[in-house]
């Protein structure tokens, strides 16, 4: 055993890739494992809005705030590309109006989210009034937008570069035990491991994994042209979203949503659909999403499921676009909490997300797991 770390990450995606930057930062020795000759996983398929503005109160609107200010130091060392002009969710009933009015007049003032209403000449004069058949805006100031295919590997790079974290591609690990692991590229010993596997339940730490009863969630995404020049600078949202994220789905005032939901159009129910629309840095858009759970993710598309968001998406921007490419987003889902810190054995740990929301709360979870380990920076 040649090989020695303090740390030893299995996985590269975002909660891998903030566990070896946390530890790095305090100078341990970090290496980290990814299968793949570059990450695929959930963390380049997604939107890449690290959102705020979406988090329920408590420990996840604590963290993804955390989490934002981390974010910004990598965009600054890293070089990676961040808008920060937050998010628009567009309200295009009045019972979506109606929500967002309650949410602004009272939780977003009682836990201080930074958000502003745009009503009237206000939202008819968004994007020089592309966006006026909609009721209201609800402007999430603190919400940040990246591209992950781009600032995924810029994170590498820094990691690598700057901050000396050793990266093991290709490489598949077959096993871990306390104090050591066992790879393709050999064994290696480290005084903590943390399986950062995403959805991969069975190749690691399998049996202790299986008893938070886990599952899967896959996404159909869309890559499209906008027929206009947008020029989008925010991600953006709708009413849709509002049922969705713990901000606003247990108020009260969502129940109406949820019920003309169900009545006008039960399919975008059925299908777990909700727009999210998130701008690339080349005049692009990345949208979805729909939401399919299981055991395992079904390699098979319905062309339906993506026509309805086709729909979703023209009505919403006012213009049509053109779809240039199609996949699967695929994550962690419905454990017993947003996320887990799983210890499973002295020395070996697994960091898992049970929900779509790693870009924006990953960084500081990580931040907190690693000064469970080591202690604070």
């Amino acid at each position: 055993m040649t090989h020695h770390s303090d740390l030893l990450i299995i996985g590269a995606g975002i909660l891998g890739l903030s566990h070896a930057y946390a530890a790095a930062k305090r100078g341990l020795k970090v290496t980290v494992f990814e299968r793949s000759a570059t990450p695929l996983g959930a963390s380049v398929r997604n939107f890449g809005q690290a959102l705020v503005t979406g988090q329920p109160p408590g420990p996840m609107l604590d963290l993804a705030r955390e989490s934002r200010d981390i974010w910004g130091h990598w965009a600054q060392v890293a070089g990676l590309q961040l808008k920060r002009n937050g998010s628009y969710l567009f309200a295009r009933t009045e019972a979506e109006e109606h929500l967002l009015e309650a949410f602004c007049a009272a939780r977003a003032k009682e836990h201080g989210y930074n958000v502003e209403l745009l009503q009237g000449s206000a939202m008819k004069d968004l994007y020089g009034g592309q966006f006026r058949h909609h009721r209201a805006a609800l402007h999430g100031k603190d919400d940040q937008q990246l591209y992950s295919r781009e600032a995924i590997p810029a994170l590498i790079n820094y990691l690598r570069n700057e901050l000396k974290v050793e990266f093991h591609f290709s490489t598949l690990v077959r096993d871990v035990e306390p104090g050591q692991l066992h790879s393709t590229a050999g064994s290696f010993r480290g005084e903590q491991i943390i399986v950062c596997s995403g959805h991969d339940y069975q190749t690691l730490l399998a049996e202790s994994i299986a008893a938070l009863n886990p599952s899967i969630c896959r996404l159909q995404m869309l890559r499209a042209r906008p027929a206009v020049n947008l020029n989008l600078q925010h991600a953006l949202l709708t009413g849709l979203s509002c049922v969705h994220y713990g901000a606003f789905a247990d108020l009260p005032e969502a129940a109406p949503v949820q019920a003309q939901i169900l009545r006008e159009a039960p399919h975008l129910h059925k299908h777990g659909i909700h727009l999210l629309i998130s701008p690339t840095p080349h005049g692009e858009l990345i949208i979805g999403d729909s939401h399919d759970y299981g055991s395992d993710a079904s390699p098979f598309n319905a062309e339906q499921v993506d026509d309805w968001m086709i729909e979703l998406a023209e009505q919403t921007l006012g213009c049509k676009i053109q779809v240039l490419e199609r996949w699967q987003g695929v994550y962690g889902s419905r454990g017993p909490g947003p996320f887990s810190f799983l210890r499973a054995a002295p020395g070996v740990s697994a960091a898992l997300m049970h929900t779509g929301v790693g870009m924006s709360v990953g960084p500081a979870m990580a931040e907190r797991n690693i000064t469970a380990l080591w202690g604070a920076a």
